[in-house]
C-alpha cells in the first residue's frame, strides 16, 4: 500500500491542507459507497452531470479523511482531513494506476471488443485462478475512472491480471493502455456498441487496437473479416482462431447434445474435444477466446476440459421479484442494448416455466444500426423466444416490431404506459422489464412489484453460479451433483432451482412430497429425490414422478403394494453411523429379496449420510462409515443387477474427502457460499443478504428507555434509529439487548432494548442517518457465520428461520 504522502507526490498535487500520514487501503469516487474511514481516498471528480465536491461534508461527517480535489476547499470545515488539489481528478487517479501497473510484476491480459468483454473477463478469472493467483477488474470497470481503480488492487502476490477496457470516443484507449500495458491481448469482436462516437467502423477498430500496441500476442477470431483485415495490416503478433483453414486454432466441428456444445478445436496439428455446458452462439464465442488464452499460457488442454464444464452463462445487473397478480419480475433496467437484450431474453426463457412470457421494451439507443436493420433482429429475437406479449416504449420503437404470433401494444412514453392501466391486465407472466437508463423503466418495475414491508432476503444468483463453479471444479471425472433444495433452498425460495435445472444439475434433493409437487408445477423435470414420504404420499409419488427415500423394510413393502407394478425409481438409504434412518446391515439380506422380486422397482442410488465430515477429529469414524457403505452399497448392487449411483459426501465431504464422491455428491449449504472449510470458504461468494431499513429516528435522553418492559437503558442521550424487522421476520428475540449487531454505513451498531414482533432499534449515534437508509442484518460486511454466532445457532437454522412474509429478491451481478 502506498501513504498518503506518498500519492500526493506520485499526483503531482499541491497540499491545501496536511495532517496524519495514513497508508491508504481503498480509492472510491462514489460517494454512496462505504469507505473505510481513514484509510480511504476520495477523488472528487467533476464531470458534466455531477460535481464530486458536493459531497465532501458529507463524507468527512461520515469519517472519510483523505481527499483528493481540483477545487480550493476551506480546510477549517476539514479540520483533521488531508487534502491535495490536482489539475484532474481523473488524470490523477490514472497516475495512480500506472503506478501500480509499473510495480507489478506479473502478467496483464488486457480485454477490449464491442460485447462480451466481462463474460470473458469472468471466466477467464474463474478458470485460471486454481491456477494462478490472479486478479481481475470488478464488475464492468472497464472505463477512465473504473480501469485504475482496478490496478490499485494488484499486489506482489498476484502473479497474473485480467483488466477490461472500453472506449466510447477516440482517444480514450491510449490513456487505458499506458496504465493497463497488457502482456496478452483478447479483442471480442466489433459491432455496433458506441457506434455514435467514431466517425467510422474502421476507426472504431483502429482505436481499439491502441490498446495492444505494446502487446506480446493479440488473440481474436479470425472469421470477423474486419478484425482479420486490419490485423494483417498490422505489425501486431497475433493468435487467430476461427472456421478459417489458415486460422491459428481451427473449429472442425461443433454440435448440439443434450443442452451442451460438443466443440472440437485443430490446436498445432492435434484435434481436441471440449464441451461447454451452453448452447448460445454468442457464449460459446466467448469460450472459444477463453480456450485459446489458456493454450497460449500453455494450460493442459485436459485441465481447460474440467474447467470448461464449470462455466455458467453471466448476467449483469439483473434482480427477479416478485410481481402482482401472479407475476414474476425481471428487473434488467440498466441499459438496452442487443447483445445484453439477448442474454436477458434467455433468463425471461429460463424463469418462465408455467408463465405466459411479456417483454416490456424500450427504444434501443446508440447501436448505430438503422431502424429498419435494429427492430428487425428485435422481431426475430421475439418471434424465436415465444414471447406473447411485448409493450414497446418510445418514438423509434413505435411501429416497427414485426411479430405475427405476438400481441405488442406501443406508447410513447412510460407515463402513457402507466396511465393506460393495462399493467393491471397481466395475470400470472413471467415480465422482463428491459429499457434504456433515460427512460427510467424502475418506475414500471415498482408499479408491478408485489408490495410487502422492506425487509427482503437478497439472493445473488451470480454468487451462486460461482459456488456451484467451485464445487464442480473439486469433483472427480463424471461425478454428478445432487443439489439439495429443500426448506426452500434453505430459505432462499422457489427460483434456485429453476436456475439449477438451466445450468445443468444432474439431481435435486428435497424433503417432502409437496415440495418435490411444486417443483413440477413450476416446469422443472429434472430427477428429484423426496427424502422424507409416507404410505399416504405413494400416489402423488408415481403421478409426479418423484424418487422416494426409501430407509425401512415396512415402508418399501407399501411402497411395492400400492404402485401395481408401475416402474418407480427408489433412493436407499443405508444406516452407517448416523443413527437417524436407514437400512442396518442385518436388513440386507431381506432388501435385497424384496427388490429382486419387484422388477418394477428400480434402484436409482444407494448412499448414506456422513455425521461427522467437517470434523478432522473424526476422521477415523468417517473413514469407518465410508468402509461400511462401500461394502453393503456393492452388495446390493452386485445380487440384484440394478445399476445404482453411489453419493454419501454432502458439501463439506466433496473437498475434505474426494476420495469418496463415488457417482454423485450432494451440494447444499456450499451453494449458498457457506463452509466450515477455510480453503472452501476463501474461494466462495455469500449468496443471502438480510437487510431491512430505518423507519424513525429520534434523540432519546437518559431519563427514558427503549422498548418493552424498559429494557433499554441509556445513561446519555442517544440517537437511536428504529428498523422495519422484528422476530416474527427471523430477527429473533436473542440479538436484543446488545447481543446483536446490524451495519449501517459500513459501521455495526447495536440492538438496544428488546426486539419486537415487527420491528427493533439500534444505537445509531454518531451516524448521520436518516429515514429510508438500508441496513444489512448480514450479508456483506456483516457475515452469516457472525449473525449465526450471536444466537448460538448455524447457518441452517438462521436461513431456514426467515419469514415467508420477507420479500426474497434475486440479482445478477
Amino acid at each position: 500500500m502506498i501513504s498518503i504522502f506518498e500519492i500526493a507526490k506520485s499526483v503531482e498535487g499541491t497540499f491545501i491542507q496536511k495532517c496524519e500520514d495514513t497508508v491508504i487501503s481503498h480509492l472510491f469516487t462514489d460517494s454512496r459507497k462505504h469507505f473505510n474511514e481513514s484509510e480511504s481516498l476520495f477523488f472528487a471528480i467533476k464531470t458534466e452531470s455531477n460535481d464530486g465536491h458536493k459531497y465532501l461534508n458529507d463524507l468527512y461527517e461520515r469519517g472519510c479523511r483523505n481527499f483528493i480535489v481540483e477545487t480550493d476547499i476551506k480546510p477549517k470545515y476539514f479540520p483533521n482531513a488531508t487534502i491535495i488539489r490536482v489539475k484532474n481528478a481523473v488524470e490523477a487517479l490514472q497516475k495512480l494506476g500506472e503506478l501500480k501497473r509499473k510495480n507489478f510484476t506479473g502478467k496483464v491480459i488486457g480485454i477490449t471488443g464491442s460485447n462480451g468483454k466481462t463474460i470473458v473477463k469472468e471466466w477467464l478469472y474463474q478458470l485460471l485462478a486454481p491456477h494462478k493467483y490472479t486478479i481481475k477488474s470488478p464488475g464492468s470497470y472497464n472505463s477512465q475512472v473504473g480501469v485504475p481503480l482496478s490496478l490499485w488492487n494488484m499486489n506482489e502476490k498476484h502473479e497474473l491480471g485480467i483488466i477490461e477496457a472500453g472506449i466510447s470516443q477516440p482517444g480514450e484507449m491510449e490513456r487505458l493502455q499506458k496504465i493497463i500495458q497488457p502482456h496478452i491481448g483478447i479483442f471480442t469482436n466489433i459491432g455496433t456498441s458506441h457506434d455514435e462516437g467514431f466517425k467510422s467502423r474502421e476507426e472504431k477498430i483502429t482505436e481499439k487496437f491502441k490498446l495492444f500496441s505494446q502487446s506480446g500476442i493479440v488473440i481474436y477470431c479470425k472469421d470477423q473479416e474486419d478484425i482479420d483485415s486490419y490485423l494483417k495490416k498490422s505489425n501486431l503478433s497475433t493468435l487467430s482462431w476461427g472456421w478459417h483453414s489458415s486460422s491459428d486454432i481451427i473449429i472442425t466441428k461443433q454440435l448440439v447434445r443434450s443442452g451442451n456444445t460438443v466443440l472440437k478445436l485443430a490446436i498445432h496439428g492435434t484435434e481436441n474435444e471440449f464441451l461447454l455446458p451452453f448452447t448460445d452462439k454468442v457464449f460459446i464465442e466467448n469460450a472459444i477466446h477463453c480456450i485459446c488464452t489458456m493454450i497460449y499460457l500453455k494450460i493442459d488442454p485436459d485441465i481447460i476440459s474440467k474447467g470448461l464444464l464449470t462455466l455458467q452463462p453471466i448476467h449483469m445487473r439483473m434482480s427477479i421479484r416478485k410481481g402482482k397478480w401472479g407475476n414474476l419480475l425481471l428487473d434488467d433496467t440498466y441499459n438496452s442494448d442487443l447483445v445484453g437484450l439477448g442474454s436477458a431474453v434467455q433468463v425471461l426463457h429460463q424463469q418462465s416455466a408455467g408463465r405466459s412470457k411479456t417483454l416490456i421494451l424500450s427504444d434501443i439507443l446508440q447501436t448505430g444500426l438503422t431502424d429498419a436493420d435494429l427492430y428487425k433482429q428485435v422481431s426475430d429475437l421475439i418471434n424465436r423466444e415465444q414471447i406473447e406479449l411485448v409493450l414497446a416504449v418510445g418514438e423509434r420503437i413505435s411501429g416497427k416490431l414485426d411479430c405475427p404470433h405476438c400481441k405488442t401494444i406501443y406508447y410513447s412514453t412510460v407515463e402513457e404506459l402507466l396511465a393506460s392501466e393495462y399493467l393491471d391486465e397481466i395475470r400470472s407472466s413471467c415480465i422482463l422489464v428491459k429499457g434504456a437508463r433515460p427512460f427510467r423503466f424502475e418506475r414500471i418495475v415498482n408499479y408491478l412489484e408485489e408490495k410487502a414491508h422492506q425487509t427482503v432476503l437478497e439472493i445473488n444468483l451470480t454468487n451462486l453460479l460461482h459456488n456451484l463453479s467451485y464445487y464442480r471444479s473439486l469433483l472427480n471425472p463424471g461425478v454428478k451433483i445432487m443439489a439439495m433444495v429443500k426448506a426452500l433452498s434453505y430459505g432462499s425460495g422457489s427460483e434456485i432451482p429453476t436456475l439449477l435445472q438451466h445450468i445443468g444439475v444432474d439431481y435435486l434433493g428435497v424433503a417432502y412430497p409437496d415440495e418435490g409437487i411444486e417443483l413440477r408445477n413450476r416446469g422443472i423435470d429434472l430427477p428429484i429425490m423426496v427424502m422424507n414420504s409416507h404410505e399416504e404420499d405413494i400416489p402423488h409419488l408415481v403421478k409426479y414422478k418423484l424418487e422416494p427415500e426409501i430407509y425401512s423394510i415396512s415402508f418399501l413393502k407399501r411402497l411395492i403394494e400400492n404402485t401395481n407394478n408401475t416402474e418407480v425409481n427408489i433412493h436407499l438409504k443405508i444406516e452407517t453411523g448416523m443413527n437417524r434412518l436407514g437400512f442396518s446391515e442385518t436388513d440386507i439380506p431381506e432388501l435385497i429379496n424384496l427388490i429382486q422380486s419387484n422388477p418394477g422397482i428400480h434402484i436409482a442410488s444407494i448412499f448414506s449420510h456422513l455425521a461427522a465430515a467437517d470434523e478432522e477429529k473424526h476422521d477415523e469414524f468417517t473413514h469407518s462409515q465410508a468402509t461400511t457403505f462401500y461394502k453393503l452399497a456393492t452388495e446390493i448392487k452386485r445380487k440384484t443387477g440394478h445399476k445404482a449411483m453411489f453419493h454419501l459426501v454432502n458439501s463439506t465431504g466433496i473437498s475434505r474427502f474426494p476420495m469418496y464422491h463415488f457417482h454423485m455428491v450432494r451440494l447444499g449449504l456450499g451453494l449458498h457460499g457457506i463452509s466450515s472449510v477455510k480453503k472452501d470458504q476463501f474461494h466462495l461468494k455469500p449468496v443471502e443478504s438480510f437487510k431491512t431499513c430505518i423507519s424513525q429516528v429520534r434523540e432519546v435522553p437518559p431519563t427514558q428507555t427503549i422498548g418493552y418492559s424498559r429494557m433499554g437503558k441509556l445513561n446519555e442521550t442517544r440517537k437511536i434509529a428504529t428498523l422495519a424487522v422484528g422476530y416474527a421476520d427471523g430477527f429473533r428475540r436473542a440479538l436484543g439487548n446488545g447481543n446483536g449487531k446490524v451495519l449501517i454505513q459500513g459501521k455495526e451498531v447495536p440492538i438496544i432494548g428488546n426486539v419486537c414482533m415487527d420491528m427493533c432499534m439500534a444505537d445509531v449515534t454518531g451516524l448521520d442517518v436518516k429515514v429510508g437508509d438500508e441496513v444489512t442484518l448480514f450479508g456483506q460486511g456483516l457475515p452469516i457465520e457472525k449473525f449465526s454466532r450471536r444466537l448460538e445457532t448455524i447457518p441452517y437454522e438462521v436461513l431456514t428461520g426467515i419469514s415467508e412474509r420477507v420479500k426474497r429478491v434475486y440479482v445478477y451481478g
